[in-house]
């Protein structure tokens, strides 16, 4: 089965959000057009508590965008966002939200920042996901989210390596996007738009009614 990821798609991402990706909100009605077409859709969502780690409001005289070390591993500050139950952690109201089959919270824990949709940094907190996409036979997976270079980048690279055919939809991520579409495509992540998808598509039908 083939089930579409989409990555973070929430108010602190997009236009005025605390850590907003330029046009970041281009990306909405992206994944509107894509949603019908997939039994499973899956949307992750930082999930932080309040004293997150990787907030610099909880280290004085630290600010956003330094880097300091936690735990003996480097950690990157973050300006407060996605805070669990906060109008920052909602998905963004133009999302279609009534067919997403399920919703996988990252970044649920105090002590380490989130990784991927499959696990956080320091792969000790599972989300779950592996095991949905399991019970749900998945083998195919299409994803698209923000940011590119570091939520989208890694869960791509991490499904490759648990054994999923792994998609990224181009048009659907917004980002640093140069270096981390370089890294996916040299690892073996199929980079496409989704034009692309739908030309494929529409072929396949037109077989099965031959």
């Amino acid at each position: 089965m083939k089930a579409l990821l989409l990555i973070d798609l929430q108010n602190d991402l997009c236009f005025g959000g605390a850590i907003e990706v330029p046009e970041g909100e281009a990306v909405i009605p992206v994944a509107n057009r894509l949603i019908p077409h997939f039994e499973q859709v899956i949307a992750t969502r930082q999930w932080h508590p309040a004293d997150h780690s990787s907030f610099a409001a909880m280290h004085p005289w630290r600010r956003p965008g330094q880097i300091i070390e936690i735990n003996g591993q480097p950690q990157l500050l973050w300006t407060m966002h996605c805070v669990q139950g906060g109008f920052g952690a909602e998905f963004t109201p133009k999302l279609h939200t009534s067919q997403i089959s399920k919703i996988i919270d990252t970044g649920t824990t105090a002590q380490a920042d989130n990784f991927s949709a499959f696990a956080d940094a320091d792969q000790k907190v599972d989300t779950g996901l592996l095991d949905y996409l399991r019970s749900q036979h998945v083998t195919v997976l299409y994803i698209m989210g923000l940011p590119i270079e570091t939520s989208v980048k890694n869960t791509a690279l991490q499904a490759l390596e648990l054994g999923f055919d792994t998609y990224v939809f181009l048009d659907g991520c917004r980002g640093e996007m140069g270096p981390a579409i370089e890294e996916m495509t040299e690892k073996g992540v199929t980079i496409l738009r989704i034009d692309q998808w739908e030309k494929y598509r529409h072929q396949q039908d037109k077989i099965k009614l031959l």
